[in-house]
Parts: structure tokens; C-alpha cells; sequence
């Protein structure tokens, strides 16, 4: 029997994921094709701009919300001067919206486009702020822009900026449970292995995907496809351990050198799901819209939204009595603190850098899994999200995995409330400049403690 080599191990993982994505490639514009939703413009785009219109009856309960159908939205390309002023126009084409108020446009290619609503189509009793009826967005190569048009803000209730401060921090504090998951796996593996894996957003991203796969193509339902999900990046992670860094470790390559690998794995990865894609913006079949419910007018939650905090704090609390309490939680603390002093008291190192590998790329594809209601299914949400997973490891701290999780809370909460004094385009600048101040006053971050080095 002839012994599969690393290179061999390597290019099975590569094509076991080329053979994944081919069929989200191939069964995704399909699926679209089927349930009439092919997008209008040019067919062979690969920018899009879409939205929903939502009427919100002018109060914060959803189950009063209602889709506009039939507006119509006029798209243009503009070129504006140096007061970001339209000086010159031309129409592309005109998106309309269907049954559910979704519209998507496929535009000619990259420039600046203006996106106009047409007020005359809208429903009777449906209100649009003024001048709030055109927005203008740029385009870059690839990309998919959504518009937002404030319908109904004529008659919606005047909110405080303490109703946007409470509603905005609940959404934050879910976002960074979600951020969390994430960050606990980068942990793992960089604790275990001193590896700083700029790959990890793309794990994330391959949950989302196989959840699409499962429930939009294959017809699962949503739950089974999260498991098949969770299950599909473990394997992953397990395959790209085997494949290729066990081998790279087992040759003493440097710690750098390998970093600059997961760079490599990162847009390798990336423009492989962008291909098989075709760049678009996907969604799950289930869940999209769920009905909300109003707390005192500070904020509105959704059986959706209590089922993803719900099992993001279980999956977290699951990882920390794991860590605490199991055998195998306490060997992977030994690694973590010297692998050579593990392997000398029998510890097997490289089983355990496996199961961390196993388990960080499981907990990865479950934050892809909700990422993929939040950011949509798209070959971008590594690339979202890389930063700021960072961002959340360094400011709880360089310590225990409870320091990750509160350092993502935090990091979630304060990406949220930002929005009320700067706009959200700039959000995440500002959660990153954050970092850089906490950086230079406390380098340990928020919760770690001084280490004397030397």
C-alpha cells in the first residue's frame, strides 16, 4: 500500500474544495434562475446594486412591516465634481421590485452610479423623506452594493438618541457574541501553534457558503445545514492541518514564513469563492425576515436573534469548561504554554494541534453560519472581518480565552454605538483606531497583565 504523501494530502484538501465550490457555483445561479429572481441589467455582471423596500407603518413593531412592490428604481451612471455634485448622467436601466420589495440591478461594470427612487410608484400612504429619494455609491470591481431608502420616515415616530444607543448596543453585543466564536478559534490556533493565520476570515466564510449550499441548492432544512455546515469546517480544518502545516512544521519552517503561506491560503481562497460564485450576494432560504418584537420602544428582537445569541453563548461557555475541565482541554494548555515541555511528559503535540485545528475551523464555519443573516453569503466576509478579529484578540488581551470573548463583546458593542456620532461607512475605522490607541497606552490590552520580557 503506498503511503499518501503531504503534497498528495494537500492537493486532495484543494480539490475536495474546488469540488465544493463548483457546485455552489454551478446549483447557485440556478436556483436563482428557477425561483425567477435573475437580476435585471446587464447578465454578465459581476457588480450588482440591490435592496429591499420596506414600509415600516411608521412604528418600530416588524410584524407591521410591509414589502413595497412593484416600485420602480432608476439606475444611472453619474460623474460628480469635487462637491460630490452630479454634473453629468446617464441611464443604465430600471430595477423593480418584486413581491417580497427586493430589487437587484446587474450594472455594466465598475464608476459612480446614482440609484432613483420613483416615488409615483410607491403605494399609497407610503412616505419617503425629502430628498431622501437618491443616493449615489460608487462601485469597485466585483462588488455589490445595497441601497437603503428611508421609506416611510414622514410619519415614523421621532426616536431619542438613547433609543438608538439601547437598540444599537443590543445589536452590538450579538455582533460581537458572533465576532467571539471567531476570535476563540484564532486563539486556539495561535496559542497552540504560534501561528498568526490571516486565512481564518476564509474558513468563516466557507461555513457560510456550505449553509447556502445545504439549504438554497440541496433543500436541507436550515438547522441540518448549520450541523452540516459546522461539520464540512472541521473537516477543513483538519485537511488543511494534515495537507499542509503539519508537513511545514515537521520541515522547521519559521514562524514568518508561514504567516506569509496564510496570506497566500487567504486570497487563494478568497478569489476562489468570488470565481465559483460569480460574485454575487446569496441568501439562506429560511429565517430572512422573521417577524420582530418591540421592548419598550428601546429595541426590537427576532426569534432569529435570540436563537443566535442563545447558541453563541452555550457554544462559548461549551469551550470554556472544555478548555477547564476536560483532559484533553488541559493538554491543550500545555501546548499552549510549551510544547516541548508537553511532548516530554507525553503529550502528543501534533494530536493536539489537530483537534485545536479541527475545532477553531468548526467554531469559524458556526460564525460564518450567522455572519451569512448579518453581512449576506458573499466571498467578502473573510475580508469584513479579518481585521476586527484581530482587533477583538488584541483588546481583551493576549491571555485566557475569557479575555477574547469580552475583548469581541466589547469590540461588537463598540462598532454599533459609534454609528451615533460617526457615519457607518466609517465604523469599523473607528473600532480600528481604537485598537491603535489601546495598543500604544496598554499594549497587554484592556484585560491581560504586564509580562516582563527579558
Amino acid at each position: 500500500m503506498n503511503k499518501v504523501t503531504p503534497a498528495g494530502r494537500l492537493t486532495r484538501c484543494l480539490l475536495l474544495l474546488l469540488a465544493v465550490l463548483a457546485v455552489v457555483g454551478a446549483a447557485g445561479p440556478a436556483a436563482a434562475q428557477d425561483d425567477d429572481e435573475a437580476p435585471a441589467g446587464d447578465e454578465d455582471a459581476t457588480e450588482f446594486v440591490r435592496g429591499t423596500l420596506i414600509d415600516r407603518k411608521g412604528t418600530r413593531d416588524r410584524d407591521d412591516d410591509a414589502p413595497v412592490e412593484g416600485a420602480e428604481v432608476l439606475i444611472e451612471a453619474v460623474v460628480l465634481d469635487d462637491a460630490d455634485e452630479i454634473v453629468e448622467r446617464e441611464e443604465v436601466g430600471t430595477a423593480v421590485t418584486d413581491d417580497e420589495g427586493r430589487f437587484e440591478f446587474g450594472l455594466p461594470g465598475p464608476g459612480t452610479y446614482a440609484g432613483t427612487l420613483d416615488v409615483d410608484t410607491l403605494p399609497d400612504g407610503v412616505g419617503l423623506a425629502d430628498g431622501a429619494d437618491e443616493l449615489t455609491f460608487p462601485i469597485n470591481q466585483g462588488d455589490s452594493r445595497t441601497l437603503i431608502f428611508d421609506l416611510g420616515a414622514r410619519e415614523r415616530q421621532t426616536t431619542t438618541q438613547l433609543d438608538r444607543a439601547v437598540d444599537l448596543a443590543v445589536t452590538g453585543a450579538q455582533f460581537g457574541l458572533t465576532i467571539a466564536i471567531c476570535a476563540v478559534g484564532l486563539s486556539l490556533i495561535f496559542g497552540t501553534t504560534g501561528l498568526t493565520n490571516f486565512a481564518h476570515g476564509e474558513l468563516v466564510t466557507f461555513g457560510a457558503l456550505i449553509t447556502y449550499l445545504s439549504n438554497s441548492v440541496f433543500g436541507m432544512p436550515f438547522v441540518l445545514s448549520v450541523v452540516v455546515a459546522v461539520l464540512a469546517g472541521m473537516a477543513f480544518g483538519w485537511l488543511q492541518d494534515s495537507g499542509l502545516w503539519r508537513p511545514l512544521r515537521r520541515r522547521g519552517t519559521g514562524l514568518i514564513a508561514m504567516m506569509i503561506v496564510t496570506i497566500g491560503l487567504q486570497f487563494f481562497l478568497r478569489n476562489m469563492y468570488q470565481y465559483f460564485t460569480n460574485g454575487r450576494l446569496l441568501n439562506y432560504d429560511e429565517y430572512l425576515t422573521p417577524a420582530g418584537r418591540d421592548v419598550g420602544g428601546l429595541f426590537v428582537y427576532t426569534s432569529r436573534d435570540l436563537a443566535i445569541a442563545a447558541t453563541s453563548v452555550l457554544v462559548l461557555a461549551a469551550v470554556l469548561i472544555a478548555l477547564s475541565k476536560t483532559r484533553l482541554g488541559r493538554a491543550t494548555r500545555a501546548v499552549s504554554d510549551n510544547p516541548d515541555l508537553a511532548a516530554a511528559t507525553g503529550i502528543g503535540v501534533d494530536r493536539v494541534i489537530s483537534v485545536v485545528w479541527i475545532l477553531g475551523s468548526g467554531l469559524a464555519a458556526l460564525a460564518g453560519v450567522f455572519l451569512g443573516f448579518q453581512l449576506g453569503v458573499s466571498f467578502q466576509i473573510g475580508q469584513l472581518i479579518l481585521l476586527l478579529l484581530f482587533a477583538a484578540v488584541c483588546l481583551g488581551g493576549l491571555g485566557t480565552i475569557w479575555e477574547k470573548m469580552i475583548g469581541a463583546l466589547l469590540m461588537g458593542v463598540l462598532i454599533d454605538i459609534s454609528t451615533l456620532v460617526v457615519p457607518a461607512e466609517l465604523k469599523n475605522a473607528g473600532a480600528l483606531l481604537l485598537l491603535i490607541v489601546i495598543l500604544l497606552v496598554r499594549p497587554q490590552g484592556l484585560l491581560g497583565r504586564r509580562e516582563r520580557i527579558g
